[in-house]
């Protein structure tokens, strides 16, 4: 058997790239994330507010008409924004102060990366999460993700994310979550 080639392309994304694309980005974590419909117009402010902070990035991957199959996007994490707040408060309660500073001092946050259900098993996902990290200056990436068996989990293990904090309850979201983290950079085999 023969491996298909790969038709889809990688592009880094401005965040005015990103803005002109919003509700076809916005479709794609809907549907990949199986979320209802209003869900893209609830999270659609929350996208926007993450473009405009440090660090920034994103990167897309198109299919062969110019059709967005997956989308991944982060920035520096820093004290003051939900997550991070959210993050240290639930490290506080299992690490040690030297542990949690550790983590929380120079990271990356990873925050959405999402491949359509029908494009996923090709390797885009890591495609995009290696071509989103490429290049950042920070110690280390972060990530959440819900708790249990996943493609996503399969993803951040082959990669080399590691147990930063498990069955977490974020404010507001009633699944359990894990935080993964991993140093930078990571290699690009």
């Amino acid at each position: 058997m023969t491996a298909s080639p790969q038709t889809e392309r990688l592009v880094e994304f401005s965040a005015e790239t990103l803005r002109a694309r919003l509700p076809e980005a916005l479709n794609l974590y809907v549907t990949a994330m199986r979320y209802p419909a209003g869900t893209a117009q609830q999270r659609a402010p929350m996208w926007l507010a993450h473009m405009i902070r440090a660090g920034w990035r994103c990167v897309g991957a198109l299919d062969q008409d110019g059709a967005l199959v997956g989308v991944c996007y982060g920035y520096r994490g820093a004290a003051g924004q939900w997550w991070h707040e959210q993050v240290r408060r639930g490290l506080t309660a299992v690490s040690t102060p030297t542990v949690v500073d550790e983590w929380m001092r120079d990271y990356f946050e990873l925050t959405e990366l999402h491949v359509l259900p029908e494009a996923q098993g090709r390797g885009i996902g890591e495609r995009l999460l290696r071509g989103l990290l490429d290049g950042v200056a920070s110690e280390r990436v972060l990530l959440s993700t819900p708790e249990g068996p996943s493609r996503a989990w399969r993803l951040y293990r082959r990669v080399g994310f590691q147990d930063v904090l498990r069955h977490y309850q974020f404010a507001g979201d009633p699944r359990p979550f894990a935080v993964l983290g991993r140093t930078l950079p990571v290699d690009q085999s």
